[in-house]
């Protein structure tokens, strides 16, 4: 970088390539290269290039120059080096252009000829947007107004700041005065974001021209909404099902958004005037004017700011306190008259105003209208309808209009609102969560600050031209987007409805169906260690009355040795747990206990390993030379330490009788299940206690009382989670042994994410995301003598079976949508070609223009329909591959249920999607 300062390589050099006799000391900092020429050479190169910086060599260093003190004369009109016979220099010979890289002043010269143009057109021509129409001093290039227009969109960057960054790289130091063109610039901004408008949303090739221009006729589009007449098919209206075909709409107040009360329309009047995404300001006030004593009816449900203080809302200075929005709730984009100014908070005449413009445009049958305060707001929803303008009105009995409160906002309702407007619970909705606007505000938040301090036209323009860049941003991304939101539904689609067959399995038919029709009561068998003792004792009685006796005592038979060992089990884990928990200042009382246990758990390990030596021989050997190895300490030879060598301790290195081993696996098999309903008791129990102290706890007193029951709850919770760890382990020693097979995935690995709640919802997960524990769809989850599990099981089950369907309902809402996609697409296509043949222009060069105008958005428009057909080839065989059963044939019953599409045939190679009118799309 050092090195550049200087001339380099080029200091040799005493004479100009040309072979002139000026010397070479000037160089262009924009050309390729670092080559230095003389000042004929600068400005002849530069004919083509008169907004480039070049500098001049001083003998010390170099110093900028503007090619005007050069000589070079930009001349308008004619071919680069042609002189306009009848020229026409700029007024004052002082004409500046805003550039990309910095604001030039030059030399300009209009052509004079009779052919000529008027000024402005002839810098159009060149690519540079003149300043005014009459008489211009200043224009800027094309490229910087498109390089503002984007930067403005993706940085939030303000006129302001745009500008004075270009004044300070043409000049830093404030040394060179610049001519002032900000306010210039300011309007010129304006100007090319409103011609831009027109051009790209194809009014300029409207036959009537721009005047005819609608309400909502230059907004851009949502593809996969249902747009009647444009991607829904024939006869849509009695197709089922009918909510397939739905309109999902969002409605929301940003009070970020402010606005100053400064200037007016009258002095600062719209440029689109309605038709983009703000509705028709005249039409607007006017009808809040007429309704603006009407008192705001407070909220029956909670203490909603929305309702209860759009009153009081500050508006001290302000013309308006933020916007309300109505949008697409599925794509979180914008909807033609769907945003309106607030003038003091968020009241229902404005909210009204917006929705019914929205649905009025829309045409659809089937609305789910989403808000925050929806429960409040709908009950007279219908009645303001009566009070709307008459280009308002529409016929609601052909339209289905539902209400929902979004997922986010719904906890903060009552319990009721929670039930009857909740997106989970309802069906024909998916997975859509009403927060569509919430996401758009981030967007837009960023231009808050220069938007307040702008007139009234000049921000409605602003946000609208935001808005239309967040929508275009929109439809650019739907191919990857619709793609991965399909792959992740029917993902989920195929885990949630092996969620709920999982549920089912555990849940006999009679009760399913007392579920489902609410009338019969329903039941469940479980499997306990007093079923399972009971059972072997009648086995003994029928051995011993078929004169079948393996007892080697007369009193300890088989089955009485292997359940007494379970019983010294648990004897030792409760004795280890309360010896651990013992702290520092332990009590004599306390130790006492402790010692008794211990040593009445001794006598009774030693009186029963005598009658084990019978039975297992073996043991005694081992024991033998555990006591040798065994270590001298006081913790080896506690008896909660002393190993029981059972049956399941053995393994097959050595032999134990197979009966012994048969009895410990039925006492073992029915102990993890007694263990798996303690943890369930003990998880309610815990559940309790934490709603209960919440709820009616108060004082430090109690509080420390409370906490300490809960302690215990806990405790109990993880005796009986190490009680179940240590009857599976032995299951799995013994399971291959004996020969027992596919029960370890009914009773699995029990980790401490699994001790939780029916309802609870884990980190990561929300209502329609979360899964249910194993722990509460394992055999013996439903306990006939507690109503109270019962119900809670019901609950679940029906929130698992909602969730199951709004997955389905997803997968299906995004088929269609991909759908609508491509035909939106190709009728904009065609949409286009049409226009192109249909504009009107006065001149062939115009006419040629909107010609390949028209033919260029057109091709866009084919080749993203290429774009997303081949992306999504493989969307059949990824719902297939989901939905339909492991090792089951695509027969055509489960295709005609599972799947109502087919994917994008391959494209020819000498054709293209739009010359085969027979192509089969998503």
């Amino acid at each position: 970088m050092i090195r550049l300062e200087g001339r380099g390589n080029e200091a040799a050099r005493s004479l100009c390539c040309c072979g002139g006799e000026d010397l070479p000391i000037y160089r262009c900092r924009d050309c390729f290269g670092i080559e230095m020429v003389c000042q004929s050479c600068v400005v002849e190169c530069h004919r083509c290039n008169p907004l480039h910086q070049i500098e001049e060599w001083t003998q010390d260093f170099f110093k900028r120059v503007s090619l005007k003190s050069l000589g070079l004369c930009v001349q308008l009109g004619h071919n680069p080096g042609e002189v306009c016979l009848n020229k026409q220099r700029a007024n004052g010979d002082d004409f500046t252009v805003v550039d990309a890289h910095e604001i030039h002043e030059i030399s300009l010269d209009f052509c004079g000829c009779e052919t000529a143009q008027i000024h402005h057109i002839q810098l159009l021509h060149a690519r540079w947007f003149p300043a005014t129409s009459s008489k211009p001093q200043t224009a800027t290039t094309f490229a910087v107004m498109e390089f503002f227009h984007l930067l403005s969109f993706e940085s939030k960057v303000s006129p302001y700041e745009f500008y004075h960054s270009l004044a300070r790289r043409t000049d830093n130091t404030g040394i060179t005065p610049i001519k002032d063109r900000y306010s210039v610039f300011l309007c010129m901004v304006r100007e090319w974001r409103n011609l831009k408008l027109l051009k790209c949303s194809g009014r300029g090739h409207h036959p009537d021209g721009i005047g005819t221009t609608q309400e909502g006729d230059c907004i851009v589009l949502c593809p996969a909404c249902p747009q009647p007449g444009i991607n829904l098919p024939e006869g849509w209206e009695k197709a089922e099902p009918r909510w397939v075909y739905a309109l999902f709409l969002s409605i929301d107040a940003n009070f970020r958004l402010k606005w100053k009360a400064v200037s007016s329309d009258k002095r600062d009047p719209s440029l689109n005037n309605g038709s983009l995404y703000f509705v028709e300001e005249k039409h607007y006030k006017s009808y809040l004017a007429e309704r603006v004593t009407l008192p705001q009816e407070p909220s029956a449900c909670v203490s909603h700011n929305a309702v209860n203080m759009a009153d009081t809302k500050s508006s001290r200075g302000l013309a308006a306190t933020g916007v309300g929005t109505v949008d697409c709730a599925c794509h979180k984009m914008k909807l033609a008259s769907g945003v309106g100014n607030l003038q003091k908070g968020e009241k229902y005449i404005n909210m009204d105003y917006l929705v019914f413009s929205v649905i009025v445009g829309s045409g659809t049958a089937v609305l789910n209208l989403s808000y925050d305060i929806a429960c409040q707001w709908h009950k007279k929803l219908w009645a303001h309808l009566a009070s709307m303008p008459d280009r308002l009105q529409f016929d609601r009995k052909n339209k289905t209009v539902r209400f929902f409160v979004p997922k986010f906002h719904i906890n903060a309702h009552i319990p009721a609102c929670q039930t009857n407007f909740s997106f989970n619970y309802s069906k024909g909705v998916g997975r859509t969560d009403g927060e569509a606007p919430e996401r758009g505000w981030a967007n837009v938040n960023r231009v808050a600050t220069s938007t307040k301090e702008m007139g009234p036209g000049a921000r409605r323009d602003t946000l609208d031209d935001n808005f239309g860049d967040w929508n275009w941003k929109k439809v650019t991304t739907f191919s990857h987007v619709l793609l991965c939101k399909l792959k992740e539904s029917v993902k989920s689609a195929k885990i949630h409805s092996d969620e709920l067959a999982e549920l089912q399995s555990t849940i006999d038919d009679v009760s399913l169906n007392a579920w489902k029709s609410e009338v019969e009561a329903w039941e469940d068998d479980t499997m306990t260690q007093t079923t399972v003792r009971l059972q072997l004792a009648e086995n003994k009685a029928h051995d011993l009355q078929a004169g079948i006796n393996v007892s080697l005592h007369d009193e300890v038979s088989p089955f009485i040795l292997i359940s007494t060992s379970l019983y010294l089990e648990d004897k030792q884990r409760r004795l280890c747990t309360d010896a651990t928990t013992l702290g520092v200042h332990t009590t004599e009382i306390q130790k006492a206990k402790i010692c008794t246990r211990s040593n009445a758990l001794l006598r009774k390990i030693e009186s029963w390993t005598i009658i084990q030596t019978l039975y297992m021989p073996t043991v005694s050997l081992l024991r033998s030379a555990s006591e040798l190895t065994r270590e001298a300490s006081d913790d080896a030879d506690r008896p909660e330490n002393l190993p029981l060598w059972l049956p399941s301790s053995l393994g097959t290195e050595y032999s134990c009788d197979c009966k012994l081993q048969e009895l410990k696996w039925d006492l073992h098999f029915a102990q993890v299940h007694d263990a798996l309903n303690e943890v369930r008791q003990s998880i309610r129990l815990s559940s309790h206690l934490k709603t209960f102290k919440r709820t009616h706890i108060h004082g430090q007193r109690a509080s420390t009382r409370a906490c300490s029951m809960l302690d215990v709850a806990d405790m109990r919770k993880m005796a009986s989670k190490l009680k179940y760890d240590m009857a599976r382990a032995a299951l799995i020693v013994l399971g291959p042994i004996l020969g027992k097979v596919a029960w370890e995935g009914k009773l699995r690995v029990l980790h401490v994410a699994d001790l939780c709640t029916l309802g609870d919802i884990g980190p990561g997960q929300s209502e329609g995301t979360r899964d249910i524990s194993w722990i509460w769809k394992a055999l013996g989850a439903l306990d006939n003598d507690n109503a109270g599990l019962q119900d809670c099981l019901r609950i679940e089950w029906c929130k698992a079976r909602a969730c199951e369907g709004q997955w389905s309902e997803e997968v299906l809402l995004l088929l269609e949508e991909m759908r609508r996609v491509i035909e939106f697409f190709k009728w904009q296509a065609k949409w286009w070609k049409d226009r192109g043949t249909a504009a009107i222009f006065a001149k062939p060069a115009h006419q040629e223009g909107g010609l390949a105008y028209a033919a260029w958005q057109a091709h866009i428009r084919l080749t993203m329909v290429k774009h997303v057909q081949e992306l999504w080839v493989a969307v059949p065989s990824i719902v297939q591959s989901q939905l339909l059963p492991d090792n089951e044939d695509d027969t055509a019953e489960t295709a005609d249920v599972l799947l109502t599409i087919e994917g994008p045939p391959a494209d020819d190679e000498e054709g293209s999607p739009a010359d085969d009118e027979d192509d089969t799309d998503v």
